[in-house]
């Protein structure tokens, strides 16, 4: 099998290399492996390296004369490259004999760790220090192979970690584009220990000098070292989150300055990483100079393209993750046209929906989640702008549409529109409610979860603002929501929270309407409350659990215990308000026992939640 691994027959050598993956797949023990490991990591190595066929090394040697970065995308530029699979044909190009390999030798040093480092290291180390134009494709592909093992090897590369980022560092000004791109891949797989070893002096100067190549490495002059240059950055993003807040200044303007000269594929890349470092530093971002670097490139880039271009979707997104992070004046004067942009895209693409029922959906649930983002944030402040649009008709267009992606992010602007000015929803409220107690009805309803949920969700948000016309569907939402609550074990664990939120905010809202039905779920939705998360939404569905104590107290007695573990779930009830109402539940549940009752159930009570609930019986 050895041999045939390096046979001069490509499609001989790919099958013999898918061998050791089904030989894993077996579970053969790997010690059978041991003597035969130096040998076979030598051969992986040596097929890592690019072939001279290889349609990426052919346009590399073309552009490694010349600069691409103004050159449009081709089509097969954009088409997403897929791994390898048991179903890829010997004439396919993703699965090649390089890639195979570069897997194979990741299953190795997940099998056998640190163990291949002994004879393989000196051999990566030698290829590395190569020197001539000739020997850059063993270079690359011994960069290739120490990003390959990072994860399965860690135990050994760790402590030679500065080293190896010293030995990659200056690859990212290697004159041959594929060293570069690949050395941005590889430094971003040691991310996570980079990242580690940045509380000290040594390890920050370390840190930093990664960031500071990585952002000259996205202004390449070349397509495939930017696009690497990029998604690596993400990756550190995500692992340093907070510890970017000193140069948050240089990254934004390192990540803005090429975006105008990006094409395609780049620019949906470039996002991912603004999207990233938006989500990582959160409201570090909100601040008048970062606002001024970030939005207007941003716009600028938006106002090029047309409403049916699908690189406004990479854009949208980007702005829904910036949105999230910015609550300032600066940003709210870029609102206005961002929300009056996104108005126009849903009446277009509904108008297109029209004439062509099949059409992609892509856009209007792209502008649905920015807007819904957009009323999280401003809250008030976009008031204004919905009174001013025909934002309500389109909604419930939405509400009603075919695809579930379209009606999820609907309910989900229906509860934020709902929480900050359910005045505008008038005169539909009803229409709304219809639709999202639908939502609940379609039998099976996992298949289109997330759905469910958002309505679910938008229910409560609905039941809180607009109490009186949620009173005629009360007895139907309820009955939907008590079997999920009954079933909560196969039910998705969001879905069962919001269930509970809900039922709490109608029990509140409409407690004589709900009451009646307590005695079928008291028990199991105390069991829902005490796994769900504090916060406000919480503090709303025991505020529906105290109203239905007082209103039902056969049957708060007879559930007394689900109660009582319900109420020992809270860390801490920040609301004065709901703190007081639970301990007059408690003291009402003490009123209703006898004084011998009620030291045999305190005594009798799991020792954890009595001491949780000690606080509530003063």
């Amino acid at each position: 099998m050895l041999q045939l691994n390096k046979d001069n027959n490509d499609v001989l050598a790919l099958e013999a290399c898918g061998f050791w993956s089904k030989y894993w797949d077996a579970q053969i023990p790997p010690e059978n492996l041991r003597e035969y490991l130096p040998h076979l990591t030598l051969i992986l190595l040596s097929n890592m390296a690019y072939p001279n066929d290889d349609d990426l090394l052919a346009d590399a040697e073309v552009i490694d004369a010349k600069e691409d970065e103004s050159i449009p995308d081709r089509y097969q530029d954009l088409k997403p490259q897929l791994p390898c699979s048991d179903e890829d044909d010997d004439t396919c190009t993703i699965c090649n004999l390089r890639k195979c390999s570069a897997s194979a030798l990741d299953v190795l040093s997940n099998v056998f760790g640190a163990k291949i480092l002994l004879t393989f290291m000196p051999i990566i180390e030698a290829n590395l220090s190569a020197t001539g134009d000739e020997a850059w494709r063993d270079k690359e592909a011994a960069v290739l192979a120490l990003g390959v093992i990072a994860r399965g090897c860690i135990n050994g590369l760790y402590p030679r970690l500065s080293e190896i980022v010293a030995s990659l560092i200056p690859l990212l000004d290697h004159k041959f584009t594929l060293i570069r791109s690949t050395s941005c891949w590889t430094l971003s797989q040691f991310s996570k220990y980079i990242v580690q070893d940045s509380g000290n002096k040594k390890g920050y100067e370390q840190f930093d000098m990664v960031l500071t190549a990585f952002l000259q490495r996205i202004s390449d002059t070349n397509k495939l070292v930017q696009g690497a240059a990029c998604s690596a950055l993400a990756i550190l993003e995500e692992e340093a989150a907070e510890k970017l807040a000193p140069r948050l200044k240089e990254i934004l303007q390192h990540l803005m300055h090429p975006l105008g000269e990006y094409q395609k594929r780049n620019l949906r890349i470039i996002c991912d990483a603004i999207g990233t470092l938006v989500d990582a530093v959160g409201e570090e971002l909100d601040q008048p100079v970062y606002v001024e670097i970030l939005i207007p490139p941003l716009i600028q880039k938006w106002q090029n393209f047309s409403i049916f271009d699908k690189d406004l979707l990479t854009l949208l997104e980007c702005f829904t993750s910036i949105v999230q992070a910015l609550r300032s004046i600066e940003f709210s004067q870029f609102t206005e046209h961002l929300f009056s942009r996104c108005i126009t895209i849903i009446e277009a693409q509904q108008q297109l929906a029209k004439a062509h029922p099949f059409s992609d959906k892509d856009f209007i649930t792209c502008s649905l989640d920015f807007l819904s983002g957009l009323t999280g944030c401003f809250h008030n402040g976009i008031e204004s702008l919905v009174l001013q649009s025909n934002l309500r008709d389109m909604l419930l267009k939405c509400c009603r549409d075919g695809a579930p992606d379209v009606r999820q992010s609907a309910f989900g602007l229906l509860g934020d529109l709902a929480r900050v000015c359910p005045i505008h929803l008038h005169p539909r409220v009803p229409e709304f409610l219809y639709l999202v107690v639908k939502q609940l009805k379609i039998p099976k309803f996992e298949k289109t979860i997330s759905v469910a949920n958002n309505a679910c969700w938008a229910i409560g948000e609905l039941a809180v603002q607009v109490p009186q016309e949620i009173s005629p569907f009360v007895a139907t939402v309820i009955s939907c929501l008590i079997p999920i609550l009954h079933q909560s074990e196969g039910v998705v664990k969001s879905m069962v929270e919001n269930s509970a939120i809900t039922l709490g905010r109608l029990a509140f809202v409409c407690p004589d309407l709900v009451s009646p039905h307590m005695e079928k779920c008291m028990q199991s939705w105390c069991i829902s409350l005490s796994t769900t998360r504090d916060g406000i939404e919480k503090e709303d569905a025991f505020k529906g659990l105290c109203a239905m104590v007082k209103a039902n107290p056969s049957v708060a007695q007879s559930s007394l215990v689900y109660v009582c573990k319900a109420i020992a779930s809270w860390t801490k009830i920040w609301s004065t308000e709901l703190n007081t109402e639970v301990c007059k539940v408690m003291h009402d549940y003490q009123q209703m026992l006898t004084n011998e009752a009620w030291d045999k159930f305190m005594s009798d009570l799991d020792p954890l939640v009595k001491a949780n609930i000690a606080k509530y019986l003063v």
